[in-house]
């Protein structure tokens, strides 16, 4: 592989990342060669239909959500990063339990996810996101 492949993922990486932050869905769409999130918790958001309506349901609560790279590695055909993840619980959060109504109350935890690329392409296959669930209700004070 060459350096200016894994420079352009890197690259793509860093690009969707802050454009989840701007809401830019277009932009983030584009990063992507087929949209597709495999979240920890076993949910999968496949195509761009499923991939625009998690990021509207995961906004509403968290319209601030942001993410800060704390590292960021390239290896093989995957791109590593660790993050924090960051927001203020301004909207209706839908939970197993029922609707929790906004707190104001903000968050700060630690993340890592995987960006998969297919071979030889600088656009992402796949994100997923690695966390431990609860660890936003705790830093919400609701778990």
């Amino acid at each position: 592989m060459t350096t200016d492949l894994a420079e352009r993922r890197l690259r793509t990486v860093r690009d969707h990342m802050a454009l989840e932050v701007t809401h830019d869905w277009d932009a983030v769409i584009a990063t992507f060669e087929h949209p597709r999130y495999e979240m920890a918790t076993g949910a999968v958001f496949d195509g761009e239909a499923s991939v625009r309506g998690y990021f509207a349901a995961s906004r509403t609560p968290f319209p601030d959500q942001g993410n800060e790279i704390i590292a960021i590695a390239h290896d093989g055909d995957t791109v590593l990063v660790e993050f924090w993840l960051t927001g203020t619980h301004l909207g209706p959060l839908r939970t197993p339990r029922g609707v929790v109504e906004p707190t104001g109350r903000s968050f700060r935890v630690r993340m890592a996810a995987t960006f998969e690329f297919p071979p030889g392409g600088d656009r992402i296959v796949c994100e997923r996101p690695f966390f431990d669930p609860g660890s936003v209700a705790r830093a919400l004070g609701l778990g």
